[in-house]
């Protein structure tokens, strides 16, 4: 009986060690679904912030442009308003040179 008494232990023992393979074969693969799992949330909010950090490039380059473009229309603006003020002023001018060459011309 000692026999089938130390058979059955070693049965046992060899029962026992599986579970423990088994539960710790468990454990790790849920262990690595887990960190899969997190893994893939790090990286969905690691993407949300690069979007987000785009999106606020984006805008701010926009504002910048936009600024720009007021500011270069405002200039031309300007510029435009100036030429025509020394333009006009030049027009009487032009007018008795204009005339005075055609008459000129006509007592030729």
């Amino acid at each position: 009986m000692a026999k089938e008494k130390i058979l059955s232990e070693i049965k046992d023992a060899e029962d026992n060690a599986r579970k423990m393979v088994d539960d710790g074969r468990k454990r790790k693969n849920d262990r690595i679904a887990s960190a899969r799992a997190e893994a893939r949330e790090i990286i969905k909010q690691a993407e949300l912030d690069a979007q987000k950090s785009a999106q606020s490039a984006m805008r701010s380059a926009e504002e910048s442009i936009a600024s720009d473009k007021a500011k270069i229309l405002a200039d031309g603006t300007k510029q435009a308003e100036d030429i025509a003020k020394d333009a006009s002023s030049r027009i009487d001018k032009a007018v008795d040179n204009l005339l005075t060459e055609f008459e000129r011309s006509v007592h030729a």
